[in-house]
């Protein structure tokens, strides 16, 4: 694949090896920006105890102490002013690993670099690198920004934080870069990337991009912006946050008219009713998603997918259909010329010198490239006169050329057929080469066919002519599948994912590349594009049934989506150029190239592919499904632990009871569920091998099936807290007992539905259920912490019975198969 390298960037030093002056240093300081990749928040102490001090549950502490000390209860208030500690000390950990994504990148980054400044080499901090500087290299070193390699020997580079490749990367010095053009495509194998590491040899390296232009930086910078945007689901939970708080207000008040009524006195209303209130809060629920987007930001990133909406992390593993580029996403882009087939007039280098003609450099193009590449150096006997590009409409490009002696030439090249019109041929002879088109197309080869006539000075006037050539042959390109490719098509077919690949080859080039790599089970469905509106008209179930669209243009890929989408279906669709604009705005999840995109496409687009590679969108779906799945987890654990809490801490308190849970006792439970709903299920495993999945129309983030286990589970908990507080006070009312129980009860559920929802396969969750049964066990069992804590050691009898219910609770959610769901 090619990167293209701005000219202007580097003037006259381009196939130089002199270092930068300090005068154009400044300027291009003072143009470009430091070289600042990695531009994280500020993470200072001041920051971090600022963003601390947004969370509520600090503030119910300081409260309650402060209300403490007033009644003149220093021991309980000395208490709660200590819970404050380990509280601020796990919002400083969790502030952190939201940071985490950021910080990692920056870990992969050159601190300093040794580069050639005027006549002599200097070390520097990278942030002062700009483009043009000349940077020298020693293995073992990380790289500072992006640039070509101007010169080295058995150069070896580790390029897995971009590409995920575990092999050494072979690169190649560039000879020289043409000055002619603005702007100059060149080959990966002489780029030498940020954030990448020299394994082998010393290079010297000519840089050209710096900062937030590197392809690091745009994995940084996109992480940082894409959780940042408020999504549907985001305002959903804002809504049910705003309706929860108005019921636990509106429950906090009549629990406060209650005990008065009860005759509890004035500061036990309060304390209950401030007490429920922060059990009620709902405030994990926007962290819990606010958080998991970030990590879903960052984790795609890593499969070398660059969210630009944050919307994608909830509806990208929703995808049930892909409509996918061929050349350079299905297969690696790189055209090899392979076959030449002259006319029986022309030898293969007249062949080639024709084609070459009628093709330029300065495009990018992987056909003209392979054409340049093999035809013979004639084009400095002739001067360019004028080009008709090539078009979707017209399917060729002509190029007029003037000979030293003053007769004009018009060269052509383009879709046989197109070609093949615009020719003169002799009787049955046209019908002998559209076969060898046909069989050529049938092994796969991409087939464009070459004419050429000669034209009078005094006779053109200006127009692209398009009769009368010669037929001079045909040309023949193998475009190998990208590696991994026919895995991926058939995971897609395991995970109920309808692919439908698009190009402007001939049908059976199409078809030929459709069944190497499986599409169809091997028996593809391959129409023209000039077929989709008539399909269209059939109705969505005959659009599903087609694999493959040939001799599609990009314009035509609008009424694709927009026929899918009718059907129900949730469609991604790859782009690169400007004509892509309209379907990947169309499409829900709009993935452009990386690579060979246009900055159009990659504007517009939701998903920005690093590789260009269609695997990469597979491993991003399966990303994405297990972002969805791991949310689940981790709302279905905070519902299933505060629907009891909530409602054991109103209905005992209004029954005329004391109170159930006391300050210290939510600080307790809140350092267990806090951390347990943002670090537990967020790390669990990606499996890559997609299953089937139901399609709905709407998003649905819990079936019923699943409703009703957190609701079971929710209301047996309740009861067994209920019961184990009463079963426990006795005759004698031992309220210290009742709560030990209700709280062991309620953390060993906890402690349960980690290992059950969990699966116990990260370490953060085995860590989560491990300490909150040893926290609990040390809290009640040892009677000078549990006097503290207005607790009791509970009997052998109450641990098993509390022990047992919890092994209900998580009998019942195995049960209700909620881990192996995803809708």
């Amino acid at each position: 694949m090619h990167r293209t390298v701005p000219i202007v960037r580097l003037d006259d030093i381009l196939n130089s090896e002199r270092g930068l002056t300090q005068e154009e240093v400044d300027a291009r300081l003072k143009q470009y920006g430091r070289n600042d990749i990695v531009e994280a928040p500020a993470s200072n102490r001041w920051t971090l105890l600022l963003d601390t001090a947004r969370d509520p549950m600090l503030w119910f502490l300081l409260g309650m102490a402060i209300l403490f000390i007033f009644l003149g209860d220093t021991i309980e208030a000395a208490i709660l002013f200590v819970a404050v500690i380990p509280l601020i000390g796990m919002d400083l950990y969790l502030h952190r690993r939201t940071r985490a994504s950021t910080q990692g990148l920056s870990s992969r980054l050159a601190v300093q670099a040794k580069v050639v400044r005027g006549d002599e080499a200097v070390e520097i901090a990278a942030t002062e690198l700009v483009p043009g500087d000349l940077v020298l290299l020693s293995a073992g070193q990380n790289v500072p920004a992006d640039g070509i390699l101007i010169s080295g020997e058995s150069i070896q580079v580790d390029e897995s934080a971009l590409t995920g490749e575990a092999f050494p990367v072979r690169k190649q010095p560039l000879a020289k870069l043409d000055q002619s053009t603005l702007i100059v495509p060149v080959d990966t194998v002489h780029w030498i990337l940020a954030g990448t590491r020299l394994l082998t040899g010393t290079a010297t390296v000519r840089i050209v991009f710096t900062g937030a232009e590197t392809i690091y930086g745009d994995i940084v910078h996109s992480a940082l912006l894409g959780s940042r945007e408020r999504t549907p689901l985001q305002t959903a939970i804002a809504n049910l946050v705003v309706m929860l708080l108005i019921a636990a207000t509106i429950l906090c008040l009549a629990l406060a008219w209650v005990r008065l009524r009860q005759g509890f006195g004035i500061v036990d209303a309060m304390l209950s009713a401030v007490t429920l209130a922060v059990a009620a809060l709902p405030e994990e629920f926007p962290v819990v998603f606010t958080f998991f987007l970030g990590v879903g930001v960052y984790r795609l990133a890593q499969r070398r997918a660059l969210v630009r909406r944050a919307v994608v992390v909830e509806n990208i593993g929703r995808v049930s259909c892909i409509c996918s580029d061929k050349t350079g996403t299905i297969t690696e882009g790189q055209l090899n010329l392979t076959h030449c087939y002259p006319n029986n007039n022309f030898s293969d280098e007249q062949l080639l010198s024709i084609a070459a003609f009628a093709s330029r450099s300065e495009t990018d193009d992987p056909l003209d490239l392979a054409i340049l590449h093999m035809a013979p150096t004639v084009l400095s006997h002739y001067s360019l006169v004028m080009t008709f590009p090539f078009t979707e409409n017209r399917k060729c490009e002509t190029a007029i050329w003037r000979k030293s002696d003053g007769v004009l030439i018009a060269a052509t090249k383009g879709a046989p057929e197109t070609i093949f019109a615009m020719c003169t041929f002799a009787e049955n002879e046209r019908i002998k080469w559209e076969s060898q088109v046909a069989e050529l197309a049938k092994a796969g080869h991409k087939v464009i066919a070459c004419a050429e006539r000669g034209i009078a000075d005094s006779a053109w006037v200006g127009g692209e002519p398009n009769r009368e050539f010669g037929f001079v042959g045909l040309l023949a390109f193998e475009d190998p599948v990208r590696e991994g490719v026919t895995e991926a098509i058939q995971n897609c077919r395991e995970g109920g994912i309808h692919v439908v690949m698009v190009t402007g080859d001939h049908p059976a080039t199409a078809e030929a590349v459709a069944r190497e790599i499986g599409l169809g089970q091997g028996n593809p469905k391959v129409i023209e594009a000039n077929q989709l509106d008539t399909l269209l008209q059939q109705g969505s179930a005959a659009l599903m049934k087609v694999d493959v669209i040939a001799r599609a243009v990009p314009s035509q890929k609008l009424s694709l989506v927009r026929g899918l989408q009718s059907a129900g279906e949730v469609v991604a669709v790859t782009g690169d150029g400007v004509n892509d604009v309209p379907a990947l705005q169309a499409a829900d999840i709009g993935i452009a190239m990386g690579q060979r995109g246009t900055r159009s496409a990659r504007e517009v687009a939701a998903i920005v592919l690093l590789d260009d590679n269609f695997r990469t969108i597979i491993r991003a779906i399966a990303e994405g499904r297990q972002l969805f799945r791991n949310l689940k987890l981790s709302f279905a654990y905070l519902l299933m632990i505060h629907i009891p809490l909530v409602i054991t801490a109103a209905l005992i308190p209004l029954a005329g009871y004391p109170l159930l849970y006391q300050p210290v006792h939510i600080v307790w439970l809140e350092l267990i569920i806090h951390p347990t709903a943002l670090l537990v299920f967020q790390e669990l495993p990606t499996n890559e091998r997609l299953s089937p999945i139901q399609k709905t129309h709407h998003l649905r983030f819990f079936n019923l099936r699943e409703w009703w286990v957190i609701g079971i589970v929710g209301t047996l908990l309740t009861l067994m807290i209920i019961y184990g507080y009463e079963y426990s006070l006795g005759i004698g009312h031992e309220v210290e007992h009742a709560r030990a129980m209700a709280l062991v009860t309620l953390t060993f559920a906890s402690a349960m539905l980690t290992i059950v929802l969990s699966g116990l396969s990260n370490f953060m969750s085995r860590i989560m259920a491990g300490a909150t049964i040893a926290l609990t066990l040390l809290l009640v069992q040892f009677p000078t912490l549990a006097s503290l804590l207005h607790l009791t050691p509970l009997h052998l009898n109450d641990l098993m019975l509390s022990a047992a219910g919890a092994l209900g609770i998580a009998m019942i959610v195995v049960f209700g198969r909620f881990r192996v769901q995803l809708h």
